[in-house]
């Protein structure tokens, strides 16, 4: 009988994601026998996995080529390992699925990394530029680079994008390369790392990834949340992750949000996570955005006058990344007109940006767009007062935060200046008040439509 291994990988390749695909199956070798199949992984973590997540997958696909119900058997090595133990040349070892050699270098796992590890030199605490949203941060950073693996370990900092997370891992990184120059470190993205372990799946060079990783001094995962839903690589992680923090090896990891807030990440990982010192990073505030842009303009050469420097202060508030990026538009402009960086120049040069603000549904002009409906000043829905009329602006306007933005609990309850129980608190009380109060359903309607259109 006539039995096809590519069409069952056709099969299968539509059953299952890319990651899962390439991880898990790729890798695969099957052999039809007279009266089995052999389904053959190169070593006991692709079998394990397949065993666990995919066999009822992969038994129905060959069941369904076969044409009948055939006993499946499972082993490691190769068909002629499994015949007759008379090894091939691993140069020469060929996938089912490709018939290339499986070419295996020291290349393929990485080992030149350590050379450079990928640390950006022009990152360091020189020209980090502190404030109030990132003092706690910093200081746990600092404190790491004088003591890796002894203080805060795993350090996980964590913020949306553009706050000053990767600046501050590389300035760890290269604190630490300065005081001990011989150490094993690497900085590596977290797609990167991901990259790897599919790599050496295929390769079958798992074991060596392993050993690569867990014989560094210190380990920096930037984005570390690209590793949700992710199941192969977080099995990887975990035990990397263990053996490192056993050993007394520091691990610093940033991401996106809090620990906990993490979705398809395996629970035991969440929690190894927190184990350490879980620190934050805030949007800076207006004294820290022209803080920073002083600093920018400074290194850059530019004469940046007090108005001009307020106003892009007070219009970009986002992140740092995009507050620099509207300095560079600013001076741009200024270049191309020959003409000195003035209030006009920059209110010219930010105004799309302005009007794309304007029409965007962010917190700020949630907040605003309340505040003004109820003919209230921004300062009252963001202060104490527990006077009715301000409290139910208040809470409609965290409820429209939570309806209306990707934003959690946490960071709206920080541009409230509340913590995250007080806005749930308030989305459930006007969540079940829009059910029978006629007005509060109106006014939540006519300030929807005002921020929708």
């Amino acid at each position: 009988m006539k039995f096809s291994w590519k069409n069952c990988l056709e099969i299968l390749a539509l059953q299952m994601s890319e990651e899962e695909y390439s991880m898990w199956i790729s890798p695969l070798e099957v052999v039809f026998k007279d009266d089995h199949v052999m389904v053959l992984a190169a070593n006991e973590i692709v079998l394990r996995g397949v065993q666990t997540k995919f066999k009822t997958l992969l038994e129905n696909a060959i069941v369904d080529e076969s044409g009948f119900d055939i006993e499946i058997r499972y082993g490691l090595g190769t068909e002629s390992e499994y015949e007759d133990h008379q090894v091939k040349k691993q140069s020469k070892r060929t996938t089912r699925r490709t018939g290339r050699a499986r070419n295996v270098t020291k290349d393929s796992i990485r080992e030149q990394s350590i050379e450079t590890s990928n640390l950006n030199p022009d990152f360091s605490f020189d020209n980090f530029v502190e404030g109030k949203s990132n003092q706690f941060a910093l200081a746990a950073c600092a404190q790491v680079s004088k003591n890796p693996g002894t203080s805060h370990n795993p350090l996980f900092i964590y913020g949306n994008t553009g706050l000053g997370k990767t600046h501050l891992m590389h300035a760890v990184g290269n604190a630490i390369k300065e005081q001990y120059p011989d150490a094993r470190l690497i900085y590596q993205h977290c797609d990167g790392f991901i990259e790897d372990i599919v790599r050496s799946m295929r390769n079958n060079t798992i074991n060596e990834l392993r050993h690569f990783y867990r014989t560094l001094d210190a380990l920096l995962i930037d984005d570390i949340q690209l590793l949700s839903g992710k199941g192969g690589s977080q099995e990887v992680f975990f035990h990397t992750f263990n053996t490192l923090l056993d050993g007394g090896h520091q691990v610093i990891l940033t991401c996106d949000r809090y620990p906990k807030e993490l979705e398809a990440m395996e629970e035991r990982l969440k929690s190894r996570f927190a184990s350490g010192l879980t620190v934050d990073i805030k949007p800076p505030d207006f004294e820290h955005r022209v803080a920073i842009l002083e600093q920018k303009a400074e290194a850059w050469g530019v004469d940046l006058p007090k108005d001009t420097k307020f106003f892009i202060g007070e219009t970009v508030r986002a992140n740092v990344r995009e507050l620099e990026g509207a300095l560079k538009q600013v001076n741009a402009m200024a270049s191309f007109k020959g003409m000195p960086l003035t209030l006009e120049i920059a209110q010219e040069a930010l105004r799309h940006l302005v009007e794309i603000q304007d029409r965007q549904i962010t917190l700020a002009n949630i907040q605003r767009t309340v505040a003004s409906y109820f003919d209230l000043e921004l300062s009252e829905i963001l202060g104490k007062s527990r006077k009715a009329n301000i409290v139910k602006p208040r809470q409609l306007a965290m409820y429209i935060s939570r309806e209306l933005t990707e934003h959690s609990l946490p960071e709206i309850g920080r541009e409230f200046m509340r913590d995250h129980s007080t806005v749930m608190h308030a989305y459930d009380k006007i969540a079940e008040e829009l059910e029978t109060n006629i007005r509060l359903k109106r006014d939540f309607d006519a300030i929807k439509a005002s921020l929708l259109v």
